[in-house]
């Protein structure tokens, strides 16, 4: 798959220019973005969306798209990752410090590597530039991010197994989880045994449902479970 346009136009000094895209629902945030790359001359920011579907109308003519990973319209990090990838185009995460599996979850689909807002501005410039060229950005909270999941074999499940292993390894009964993704229970069953089957085959067997909500938590298919410190 190529990434980028081919039709990135130049600056007055003859500089290549890339067209990025920004996905985020604060408008102060989309804002603050915007004068931080007011005055670079290879960078302009040619949309902003609230949402990755309202950013794919405006255009799809994109070097980067710079992606908020908690968005108002209640869409996951990997969904709208994987969404932008079909499209041909490279993402930057820009977080306020999110819990890593947010940024693991955009990890695992394939992001170029993520930013803190907290960021001075040329830091934030910097990794723009870096990832609108096809560059990986590497921070710290990537770096954590990655470090915190343990190149686990992809075991391939398909979007209907995803969706079916993080109804049931959440604690949906097979019955509930058949209604609520409109399957039949005995197709529910079968998914789970193929579901099994692909991990144990890639070495991570789960053979209960506990280990099946492990495996979803390992993967992305389901947040991190909450730590509360005792009080």
């Amino acid at each position: 798959m190529t990434f980028g346009t081919g039709e990135s136009t130049t600056s007055a000094d003859g500089v290549a220019v890339r067209r990025i895209g920004l996905v985020e629902d604060h408008e102060s945030v989309a804002m603050g973005l915007r004068a931080i790359l007011a005055d670079e001359s290879d960078l302009d920011l040619v949309a902003v969306a609230a949402t990755v579907d309202e950013l794919l109308v405006q255009t799809r003519v994109f070097d980067l798209v710079v992606l908020d990973l908690r968005l108002g319209d209640g869409s996951s990090p990997r969904a709208n990752v994987e969404k932008l990838y079909a499209c041909g185009m490279q993402v930057l995460v820009y977080t306020s410090a999110e819990n890593p599996f947010l940024v693991r979850s955009a990890a695992r689909a394939g992001v170029l590597g993520v930013v803190r807002k907290s960021e001075p501005a040329a830091a934030i410039v910097s990794a723009i530039r870096r990832a609108a060229d096809g560059g990986q950005v590497v921070t710290t909270d990537w770096a954590a991010a990655i470090d915190g999941d343990p190149q686990l074999p992809d075991v391939g499940l398909s979007p209907r197994q995803r969706e079916v292993l993080a109804l049931y390894a959440s604690g949906e009964k097979a019955g509930r989880v058949a209604r609520l993704a409109g399957l039949s229970e005995q197709t529910v069953n079968d998914y789970l045994v193929r579901i099994r089957n692909k991990y144990a085959e890639a070495g991570r067997p789960a053979p209960t449902k506990t280990d099946l909500y492990k495996r979803a938590v390992e993967d992305g298919w389901l947040p991190m479970p909450e730590v509360h410190p005792h009080s």
